[in-house]
């Protein structure tokens, strides 16, 4: 498992979609410099997110002898429903304003798309 060249892929997917989001609402050229900072909380989100919610679960699985298919299997369906949930309701309890619906979209897609890295990256 390859966490920091998933990291980096997800961090780079984060910002990608998260401002692709915006930019189809409002995007002004005063909000270049904020484009690039904005990079350092969105790659502290994906680390946080993935460290604390994807890794653990192919670290314990991994040591029950799954293959990493097998956890992709077992684990993400439950994982990209509750993920999904809790995305969507965030973005409708704050009344799907562009921000935080930008925030919580790109990271249900990066955590989706995490997963696929993962397993991916255990089956070459």
């Amino acid at each position: 498992m390859n966490v920091p060249n998933n990291i980096a892929k997800s961090c780079l997917l984060a910002f990608v979609v998260f401002w692709t989001v915006i930019g189809t609402e409002e995007l002004r050229a005063s909000f270049i410099p904020i484009i690039f900072l904005s990079a350092i909380p969105i790659a502290l989100c994906v680390l946080t997110t993935i460290m604390v919610t994807i890794c653990p679960i192919f670290w314990i699985a991994a040591s029950a002898s799954f293959t990493t298919k097998a956890i992709f299997k077992t684990y993400f369906p439950y994982y990209s429903m509750l993920s999904f949930g809790l995305c969507f309701y965030g973005a409708y309890t704050v009344g799907f304003s562009v921000y935080p619906t930008a925030f919580f979209i790109s990271a249900y897609v990066t955590t989706c798309q995490s997963w696929v890295w993962f397993t991916k990256s255990e089956n070459r």
